[in-house]
């Protein structure tokens, strides 16, 4: 039982990998189909679940490596060090992917050094990122779960989302004095963006706002929840002495249940991934524990796996596929570019997609069909280093 469940969970994080390759690599970003896109602010698609399906991910992978460390008799010692480790390289994998190439690159600065590139690199390296949040939530919420009863943390889920929830809505943002409450629908405005400028600096924070950081300090702080809430999950998956089906028919309960409580709070406090609210992670684990249920459902008890290969592929070897991805998108995105007869720059991946796609099908069509090869590609790619036995843990 206990290996079946494994490959559900491979099965359910191979899935979130190959949506995370779909959708932040179109064919141009001018024309993709609304499900394939975030929401502007307030509000969720399909595409706002992939993060969060990934901190709810790495909390039940938590939950059962602590649970196998320990039935192993592992000193306590050990397994904190190894939370903070990875905690650590996690956060450093993020921190570099956001820093490179670790130079500038043309046409942003022309007629300088090589040195002052790499300096201005650095006076605009982004701090946080999706790796970072990652991080800092599996480190945050391992030693808030390690040594705490199921009600203690209870109590800590419940203090993160309504303390973030308060501070957002209720605390006078410095700059203008003004109550988040009343300046939901204005990013640059809200408490987490001010302390986001404030600490980190508005030259290290997300380009694409400058005002604002999407994973930034203050909204780390309901992310953390959905991790624990993650751990939640795989405490409940664990419970080998309650029959498989009665286990799936609870989490799907529940999931059920904390979809509904998002929704509801959604009348107060928006579900808006940007700023992570309260109600976003009440409503993304809901979903979350849905979808694994049904993955369960459907590879344990109904022993239907034909469609699982691909899906173990990218499961297996997240990691990897993430900063792989990354690396390749801003090689051939932003670094491989070249001067054309019109005096303009283009790079390979404009010159791949106007070539090969665009030249004979409609924009939308054309840039879901680049996606989809990006996809593939990163298949093969993992397809071999499994065959090869690499995987790239931390």
């Amino acid at each position: 039982m206990k290996s079946e469940r494994l490959v559900s969970l491979d099965v359910f994080r191979g899935m979130t990998v190959a949506g995370m390759l779909l959708v932040n690599n179109p064919g141009t970003w001018s024309a993709i189909y609304p499900p394939l896109a975030h929401a502007p602010w307030h509000g969720w698609t399909p595409t706002d679940l992939i993060f969060p399906f990934f901190l709810f991910i790495v909390g039940i992978t938590t939950e059962l490596s602590l649970r196998a460390r320990r039935a192993r008799g592992d000193d306590e010692r050990a397994i904190l060090r190894q939370v903070l480790r990875r905690g650590a390289l996690i956060f450093l994998f993020g921190l570099l992917l956001s820093g490179f190439p670790f130079f500038t690159w043309p046409p942003a600065l022309e007629g300088v050094t090589f040195l002052e590139r790499v300096v201005h690199r650095v006076e605009h390296w982004r701090i946080m990122g999706v790796l970072q949040r990652i991080g800092l939530a599996y480190l945050c919420g391992a030693l808030l779960t390690l040594r705490t009863t199921l009600r203690q943390q209870l109590l800590i889920v419940a203090t993160l989302l309504f303390g973030y929830w308060a501070l957002m809505t209720l605390v006078p943002v410095p700059d203008t004095g003004v109550p988040g409450r009343f300046v939901l629908d204005k990013p640059d405005q809200l408490l987490s963006a001010w302390l986001d400028r404030t600490v980190l600096g508005v030259d290290h924070l997300w380009s694409g706002a400058k005002t604002w950081d999407p994973e930034g300090l203050l909204s780390t702080l309901p992310a953390i929840a959905t991790m624990i809430c993650g751990t939640f999950a795989g405490r409940w998956i664990a419970e080998q002495q309650r029959p498989l089906p009665e286990r799936l028919a609870a989490l799907f309960a529940v999931g059920a249940l904390a979809m509904m409580l998002g929704l509801m709070w959604h009348w107060v406090f928006p579900i808006n991934k940007n700023i992570w609210t309260s109600s976003y992670v009440v409503f993304t684990a809901g979903i979350g524990a849905v979808s694994l249920a049904t993955c369960m459902w459907l590879i344990d008890v109904m022993q239907w796996r034909r469609w699982t290969f691909p899906f173990v592929i990218y499961g297996v070897n997240p990691m990897l596929a993430f900063l792989g991805s990354g690396l390749m998108a801003r090689l051939i995105a932003s670094l491989w570019t070249w001067e054309t007869a019109e005096g303009t720059r283009t790079s390979l991946q404009a010159f791949v997609f106007k070539t090969v796609y665009a030249s004979w099908l409609p924009p939308r069509e054309a840039s879901f069909a680049y996606a989809v090869s990006f996809v593939a590609l990163w298949f093969l790619i993992l397809w071999g280093a499994w065959k090869r036995g690499w995987v790239l843990k931390v």
